[in-house]
């Protein structure tokens, strides 16, 4: 297996972009002062970004991840996303537990 410079510099230039997004939205954020309406808004976000990615296994496998897809759509309404998507998860190991 050999190593090509030009992947090499890619993946490092790449990682270089991205710290720097991430480091440039802390500081930027940290300046800036939002209204209620906007904070609202950007709050929405992370629970839409879910449903856009979890939506096509729904429609796309069998009735347990479509359940299972339906409970994280539900509850990610009202919990944060990481326990919403762990009970999307156990609800579709247990419906396939079951034979589901």
């Amino acid at each position: 297996m050999t190593i090509d410079l030009m992947t090499v510099l890619a993946i490092f230039a790449m990682a270089a972009a991205t710290i720097t997004t991430r480091m440039a939205g802390l500081l930027v954020g940290r300046l800036l002062k939002l209204s209620p309406s906007t904070e609202e808004i950007l709050s929405a976000i992370p629970p839409s970004v879910l449903m856009a990615v979890v939506a096509p296994t729904a429609f796309a496998t069998g009735w347990a991840e479509t359940i299972g897809c339906a409970v994280v759509a539900l509850s990610a309404t009202r919990l944060p996303l990481l326990p919403a998507a762990a009970g999307g998860v156990l609800t579709v190991a247990v419906l396939r537990a079951l034979g589901l």
